[in-house]
């Protein structure tokens, strides 16, 4: 039977850990720049918002009357 490679396991606890502290400084860093609502979902954008589009579809722009 193999040995445990517990050097792997606790570099891999330490990348998890790090990545999660940095997905919580970007969501605090969003909601202070106001792109996410309190409650954590994203604000939706104004008409024609080509972002949120699917790919390949065409969104007509926006009359100024």
């Amino acid at each position: 039977m193999a040995t445990p490679n517990y050097g792997f396991e606790k570099r891999q606890k330490e990348l998890a850990k790090k990545r999660k502290k940095e997905e919580k400084l970007k969501a605090k860093s969003d909601r202070k720049s106001g792109l996410l609502a309190e409650d954590g979902s994203e604000i939706v954008g104004g008409e024609g918002d080509v972002d949120n589009a699917a790919p390949g579809t065409v969104v007509p722009p926006a009359s100024a009357a």
